[in-house]
């Protein structure tokens, strides 16, 4: 399995414009690669290979006056710029055709040395680690690295990013061997089960009526936010002052979106390694963030909570089961199975008519589990879901006409 591991560099003054230089010269090569698939897509040609774009738009344009300054950039984070723009390019055709899952990707559009993001990638022959502790980038020099932990093995890649706030991280791109975890059973034998009911006023409650409290981190830093975009916005355009209250605003920006990801990286790996199943409501995500609740939505970050699941059960060797969005979870009884209704989202307690007082998000979490529980069963043999009087047939098969 290959995982990225990112680290805080501190370069010098003269790296960090040996940097901008190597962004520079990445994103023009990147933006010539784009012109040439729009100038070939208007005059009706095949689209010219990475292979033809490297030699026409690396080797034969450092001879041109216009672009011999590019003879003193790294050679391969060149070629890798037109190797990013082929994937991009991938990409779009892929999702316009269906093969890519999730939403559509736009057609790769040129970039701006005002973007937020820069990034330019090193393959082996262009970087490497000194015995002092430090990444050596060729045409760069020797960058000061925040080492947290150990990388498991030698790199294939680094990516060199530099962020809104003006900060500089190295990710590398590295193999790691089997890191399943032995089952997580309890003293009978049985596995540990969690599914749970995520929200707004709780982030999840399980089916054990635990509650694992929102966070709220873009709410809570809200008042600064506001009070950065106002000072922000009364600067005068292009003066340094601007430039400074941008950076400001960046950082605070930069410091909710970290302590928000450190937060799910600790839920997600607390909850992974404590039980052997998972299962999750799948919820619509990009339905809810276009509603009122928007901005709670996105705080909440459900989507990358569930991600985070998906990447750790798979590395950790644990079941997640997502069950569907359309089963009426907070509506049945999970004592008889009786569905008794939509009810208001004020309404945090109901009765069954068969007696049973429920919590709304206990009895959800509940029934997501039993839910759970079938489709883990059904992905390995019979129907064995909740009853439908359906005949149990092997998956995958179809009865015959006859």
């Amino acid at each position: 399995m290959r995982l990225r591991y990112r680290y805080r560099l501190y370069p010098t003054p003269g790296q960090r414009i040996a940097l901008a230089q190597a962004f520079g010269n990445a994103r023009v090569v990147y933006n010539d690669a784009v012109r040439a698939r729009q100038d070939a897509y208007w005059a009706g040609e095949k689209f010219p290979s990475s292979t033809v774009l490297q030699k026409r738009l690396i080797t034969d344009a450092k001879k041109t006056p216009e672009r011999a300054w590019l003879s003193r950039a790294q050679h391969s984070m060149l070629q890798q710029a037109i190797r990013d723009c082929d994937q991009a390019y991938r990409n779009f055709f892929d999702s316009l055709t269906g093969n890519r899952a999730g939403k559509r990707v736009g057609s790769p559009r040129f970039k701006s040395r005002k973007d937020n993001r820069q990034a330019i990638r090193f393959q082996p022959d262009g970087f490497g680690i000194r015995p002092t502790g430090k990444l050596r980038l060729s045409k760069v020099g020797d960058i000061k690295v925040a080492w947290s932990r150990d990388l498991p093995s030698a790199p294939s890649s680094v990516t060199i990013i530099k962020t809104a706030d003006e900060c500089y991280y190295c990710s590398f791109v590295v193999e790691v061997g089997d890191e399943t975890l032995p089952p997580a059973i309890d003293e009978a034998g049985q596995d540990h089960e969690l599914a749970l009911d995520l929200g707004l006023s709780a982030f999840a409650v399980d089916q054990h009526g635990r509650v694992l409290d929102n966070p709220r981190f873009l709410r809570r830093a809200e008042r600064k936010l506001k009070r950065l975009q106002r000072a922000l916005s009364r600067k005068q355009r292009g003066s340094n002052n601007r430039r400074k209250a941008r950076k400001k605003l960046a950082r605070q920006h930069a410091k909710v979106a970290d302590t928000r990801q450190d937060w799910l990286h600790q839920a997600t790996t607390s909850i992974v390694q404590e039980n052997q199943l998972i299962v999750l409501e799948d919820l619509a995500v990009s339905g809810l963030a276009r509603t009122r609740l928007a901005k709670s939505v996105h705080d909440a970050a459900w989507g990358t909570f569930r991600r985070l699941l998906e990447e750790k059960a798979a590395r950790y060797g644990r079941d997640l089961v997502v069950i569907d969005r359309w089963l009426p979870t907070s509506q049945t009884c999970s004592a008889c199975g009786h569905v008794d209704g939509k009810k208001p989202r004020d309404v945090r307690e109901w009765t069954c008519p068969c007696g049973a007082v429920h919590d709304r998000d206990r009895n959800a979490a509940r029934n997501i589990l039993a839910a759970g529980r079938a489709e883990r069963q059904n992905a390995c043999g019979p129907d064995v879901g909740p009853a439908t009087r359906a005949a149990g047939d092997e998956t995958g098969t179809h009865r015959s006409a006859a």
